[in-house]
């Protein structure tokens, strides 16, 4: 469907997207996730072709963006983070204006017109003025211009900021159901959102891609790699006796205190890539009716944190024991010096105001010197110097 080899994009001195290649395959809804200034707009930009790129190509469908620009676009519908949208017009009128602009045969036209209207839920409002319609409606008119054409490709830009709640559930069901007939990519740098629309994610830091995986591939691979951790009511004991049996489970770290046992795990010796560490860890505790207070993985918040945080300095570094600066490290704690349990990071937390009884001293210390500020004035009122 897309191919992006090697994609660059300069202004001046500022690099906003660095040597980027991914493919965009069909049938499934890509998430393009990032922080913001990572690059998500530029990108989706030079893939639609509306920006140039100073280096690299985009083939869409087999068609370079940049030599075949008609054909190419042809194959795209795009909705910008701000929906082009003109408020004089109707939303029907508005997506007639847009079918001829790309093209669209008049008896084509009005049929798709109509599909589209009834998919997005615009039949109700199809003949109001855009100016009058909310925001969330707005973006069903701008989702809707980017579907006509009956494009391969619906690529969505920040689709559900400034929405309110409810608006962004509606949007959310809206492009599932587009995720059924089309190939859908979507820039979001809202986690929950991706994680509960999109099959697989691109994860972009400072214009560099640094994750290209389906979600569950992802999750997996950090729950390989940095383990979980478990907290349960049990001994020590008795929690090495059941974990020692589970498949795939090796103990790296394991203490108790006032009958809590906190355990961390990771994958070991397994025969396929598909044990799910979680599923047998979870099986293995409750046949053995051993009381779960709760079980901690990476999830795609910690993973998001961890592909796309900036090298810190050295004094940052020392905050983490050990050489592995790890998601689990980073989310779950840090170590402390000989010992084998982990401390929450919030557990370094300093309040920014103080406590109410430092603050009832530091008012009693004023008053204090209020008061003798006011004996100074009065004795220097009467003749004297006040000491």
């Amino acid at each position: 469907m897309i191919e992006v080899k090697h994609l660059t994009k300069k202004y001046g001195n500022h690099t906003a997207v660095r040597d980027l290649s991914f493919n965009i395959d069909e049938g499934k809804i890509y998430g393009l996730l990032g922080p913001n200034g990572a690059g998500k707009s530029t990108t989706m930009n030079i893939i639609t072709g509306c920006l140039a790129a100073t280096s690299g190509q985009v083939l869409v469908n087999g068609h370079d963006i940049f030599e075949e620009p008609l054909e190419a676009k042809a194959c795209i519908g795009y909705l910008p983070e701000l929906p082009p949208l003109y408020e004089d017009m109707t939303p029907k009128e508005y997506l007639v204006f847009v079918a001829e602009a790309k093209r669209v045969p008049y008896e084509k036209s009005f049929r798709q017109i109509r599909d589209i209207m009834r998919l997005t839920g615009l039949t109700d409002v199809g003949n109001r003025l855009i100016r009058n319609l909310s925001k969330g409606y707005r973006q069903r008119v701008g989702i809707a211009q980017a579907m006509i054409g009956d494009p391969d490709i619906i690529i969505l830009d920040e689709p559900t900021v400034g929405l309110d709640p409810k608006q962004i559930i509606e949007i959310r069901e809206l492009i599932k159901s587009l995720g059924k007939i089309k190939t859908v990519v979507i820039s979001s740098h809202i986690l929950a959102e991706i994680s509960e629309i999109c099959d697989h994610v691109l994860i972009i830091s400072e214009g560099r891609l640094v994750a290209d995986e389906s979600l569950g591939s992802l999750e997996e691979t950090a729950i390989r790699e940095n383990g979980l951790v478990v907290k349960l009511y049990s001994s020590s004991d008795e929690v090495r006796k059941v974990l020692s049996r589970v498949s795939c489970a090796k103990i790296e770290e394991i203490g108790e205190e006032n009958g809590i046992v906190t355990v961390r795990l990771t994958s070991a010796d397994c025969d396929s890539e598909s044990e799910d560490l979680r599923r047998n860890v979870a099986g293995a505790l409750a046949e053995a009716r051993l009381p779960v207070m709760e079980i901690r993985y990476p999830t795609l918040e910690s993973i998001f944190l961890e592909l796309t945080q900036k090298q810190n300095d050295g004094e940052e570094e020392e905050e983490y024991e050990g050489t592995d600066k790890s998601a689990f490290q980073k989310v779950f704690g840090k170590k402390k010096s000989g010992s084998e349990e982990y401390t929450p990071i919030f557990d370094d937390y300093k309040p920014l105001f103080s406590s109410s009884d430092d603050a009832d001293e530091e008012d009693a210390e004023e008053g204090k010197d209020d008061k003798e500020d006011d004996t100074r004035d009065s004795a220097r009122k009467n003749g004297g110097d006040g000491e």
